[in-house]
């Protein structure tokens, strides 16, 4: 196994955040993009140079993603980041369905004319990224849609929920979307997602929501048996 050498981080700017949510940020970031890989070693004082901060406040950031298993001690290795089995994967993909099918039911309800103008206008740009297989705007895309999702459909709880198992299954997600094949599966089921919420179906779009994480969790499984 390797060791996480802060490659891709960049310091920590001075906001108003604290700076221990800027810090999982980071991390999170760096899981997300593939710069730090499950197995890899986090070695505390290259990520304190790295990100600018003090190894307090890095301690502090570890110890919140440890706590929602993203990281883990193995042995005298010191803190690396998990590997997840298939089984704990097929479970998570199986919890996030669930989610993403009601957030989209609340968001049909709840939406007024200018929240569905913006969710059209996010699912057009997200197909578009995917159509140009830039990896990291999908990412961003798709992250933008179900931040506005969450927040028209008041449903914060879901949010945090879907934000912490996207990460634990960041590398599955992230060699997955890469593939062609499956990029083209995902402009077919936003764009019928996009249809269903855009016409006030909830039912329909619910099924939508749910049948686009259960395919994302096939090709990410698959891809992993091979």
């Amino acid at each position: 196994m390797n060791d996480f050498d802060g490659s891709g981080l960049s310091p920590i700017r001075q906001e108003t955040a604290p700076l221990r949510a800027r810090i999982i940020e980071a991390i999170r970031g760096a899981i997300e993009g593939g710069q730090l890989k499950p197995g890899e070693r986090l070695v505390e004082k290259k990520l304190c140079e790295q990100l600018g901060v003090s190894r307090t406040s890095l301690r502090e950031a570890l110890r919140e993603l440890e706590a929602i298993g993203v990281i883990a001690q193995v042995s005298t290795r010191g803190l690396t980041v998990v590997e997840i089995s298939p089984r704990e994967a097929r479970n998570i993909y199986a919890i996030r369905a669930d989610i993403e099918a009601l957030v989209v039911e609340q968001f049909c309800e709840r939406a007024d004319d200018a929240a569905m103008q913006r969710f059209d206008q996010l699912c057009t740009e997200l197909t578009e990224t995917y159509r140009a297989g830039n990896f990291s705007a999908i990412i961003a895309g798709k992250k933008k849609l179900f931040n506005h999702l969450c927040e028209v459909a008041d449903n914060a709880v879901a949010l945090e929920l879907l934000q912490r198992l996207t990460l634990r299954t960041a590398q599955l997600r992230n060699r997955s979307v890469a593939r062609e094949a499956r990029q083209q599966q995902s402009i077919t089921e936003i764009e019928e997602l996009q249809a269903a919420v855009l016409a006030r179906d909830s039912q329909t779009a619910r099924r939508s929501a749910h049948r686009h994480v259960e395919s994302a969790a096939d090709s990410a499984l698959d891809l992993r048996k091979s």
